[in-house]
This record gives C-alpha cells, sequence and structure tokens, in this order.
C-alpha cells in the first residue's frame, strides 16, 4: 500500500497571516490537528501549524487577563509566529510504511503529501492506526494466533496448507519482532480446529484465542 493510496485529499490549509484564534477554529471545525501553511500569492507551502503550536502560544485558564484581553492578544499573534518553517514531508508514491517510520523518528503526528512537489494530501497517525485495523483484520470475527516458527524454508506455505486442508481461511498475516514470530486471523473453522492444523507445524504456539470482530450495527 502507498501513501496515495490512503491519504487525506486536498488537505484543510491556512496561511501565514491567519490569527491564532481562526487557525484554532479551523482545526476545530475540521477536526484536524495540523494545518499546512500555504503561500496565497504562489500557493506553495511554507510551513505547518499544529494543534500543540496553537496552545503553546494560547494564555494559560489561569491567567488574569480578562476575556477581551487574550482574544486582543491572540488576534496579534498570527500563524506565521508559530509554525514550523522546515517541514518533514513525503511523496504520494512512498510506502505507507515509509511515512511511519517517518513519523516516529521525527516524533511527529503528521505528514504533508507531495506530488512534484506541491502539495497533495496528507496523513496521520489515524490513517496509519486505519491500516493496521485492516492488515490484522480487526473487524472481521475468527481465530487470533501468535505462534512462534523456524527459518525454514516455506513453513508459512506450509501452515496456511494446512489451514486452508480443514476448510479455514486465512484474513490477515504478518511476521513482527526477529521474523520468528507469526500472527494470523482464521476464519471458517473453529478454534480447536486451528489448533489442531497448525500446532504441529510451528515451535510453540505462543497465544490462540477467538476475536469477535466489529459489533454489528
Amino acid at each position: 500500500m502507498l501513501v496515495r493510496d490512503t491519504m487525506s485529499r486536498n488537505p484543510i490549509t491556512t496561511w501565514p497571516g491567519a490569527s491564532v484564534p481562526d487557525a484554532l477554529k479551523v482545526m476545530q471545525g475540521s477536526k484536524v490537528r495540523q494545518l499546512p501553511v500555504m503561500d496565497p500569492t504562489t500557493n506553495k507551502m511554507v510551513g505547518i501549524v499544529s494543534l500543540v503550536d496553537l496552545f503553546r502560544v494560547s494564555p494559560s485558564p489561569a491567567t488574569s487577563l480578562s476575556v477581551w484581553e487574550v482574544d486582543y492578544l491572540l488576534e496579534k499573534i498570527t500563524v506565521e509566529k508559530v509554525m514550523t518553517r522546515d517541514v518533514i514531508t513525503v511523496d504520494e508514491d512512498a510506502p505507507v510504511e515509509q511515512a511511519g517510520r517517518i513519523m516516529a523518528d521525527n516524533k511527529i503526528s503528521g505528514l504533508p503529501v507531495l506530488r512534484d512537489g506541491g502539495l497533495v494530501g496528507i496523513i496521520t497517525e489515524s490513517h496509519l492506526f486505519n491500516i493496521l485495523l485492516e492488515l490484522f483484520a480487526a473487524r472481521t470475527a475468527g481465530v487470533r494466533v501468535t505462534a512462534k516458527i523456524s527459518h525454514e524454508a516455506g513453513v508459512l506455505a506450509k501452515i496456511t496448507g494446512a489451514i486452508a486442508a480443514v476448510g479455514g481461511q486465512i484474513e490477515a498475516l504478518g511476521l513482527h519482532g526477529d521474523s520468528q514470530t507469526v500472527t494470523f486471523k482464521v476464519v471458517h473453522i473453529s478454534r480447536d480446529e486451528v489448533v489442531k492444523a497448525v500446532q504441529p507445524l510451528v515451535i510453540e504456539m505462543l497465544d490462540v484465542r477467538e476475536s469477535a470482530g466489529a459489533p454489528k450495527k
């Protein structure tokens, strides 16, 4: 999966001269936590501002200032004074895991997405969280298994073949840790049938549980 497959297109933006209250209203109304900042004359991205940036310059609730004084002071603070100018971005053709790594390494919650240098979208932690749900079929009822496997060639093929042979189907599968731990979800057969089919093929069954999936609406 690539960034372009999961990003939000036509992201909501702001401009350098916008006031802090205006930017806050946009974020609250749109339920976003970061806004790319666009130069209105060139339509180029010149920065990004986050909810944390705006809260940082907002007065504490314990301030002795009156509400009118607070509003007056905030109206004087513009986005360009609090935005991050060196924006970390990602290309729309990058793999989603690359976007996740960039966010994790830089401790940020979102990345503007570029095409030929122009802003075309934004990808956030929420997008990556939804991908995680999809990869592990979190909304699908089934039997979830975590097992330790060997590095023997073809071991995963043996596991999937054994499950298919008893009428099961793997809805999700992922390796993690040292690549000797696999987690997968099986549908159409019972927990006992899964264990019987898989146990002879793995080093150790670490966890087996029935997953209810998402509730029906």
